[in-house]
């Protein structure tokens, strides 16, 4: 079994390129988090060849706070089946039903004998309900 600091190494260079794909520059990331652009380097360097080094605590704590990275990119860092999600300091109880009768219209329509899946929730719509529910996990 691999161990943690090499999962964590794999996922920091998965990270970078989801980076990549989405645009996101290593620049902005060091001005708006404030870390040294070397050091957001060392964390998620291009090459292949290049190990990085272990992303720390204060580092992700810090590209939480500043909102430097998306919390989805950071959550990559965690073990399947766990994401970062924020959450509201106070509950918006109306906010919360809307949130639940939009999950539920979407399971309502993925059940539909059209849907991509036919009466089976296809995996499009499971990444929708999936991210219906991370939502509310986020507000309750």
């Amino acid at each position: 079994m691999r161990d943690a600091n090499t999962i964590v190494r794999d996922r920091q260079l998965l990270i970078r390129r989801q980076m990549d794909d989405r645009g996101i520059s290593l620049k902005a990331v060091s001005l708006d988090s404030k870390i040294p652009y070397a050091t957001v380097v060392s964390y998620f360097p291009g090459e292949r060849d290049r190990q990085p080094a272990v992303i720390p605590g204060a580092a992700i704590y810090t590209l939480l706070t500043t909102k430097a990275l998306p919390v989805d990119l950071l959550s990559l860092l965690l073990p399947d089946g766990f994401q970062i999600v924020r959450a509201d300091e106070g509950l918006d109880h109306d906010e919360i039903e809307r949130q639940c009768r939009d999950f539920l219209a979407t399971k309502g329509e993925a059940h539909r004998p059209d849907s991509p899946g036919g009466r089976e929730i296809s995996d499009c719509e499971r990444v929708a309900l999936d991210g219906k529910v991370v939502a509310m996990r986020g507000r309750a």
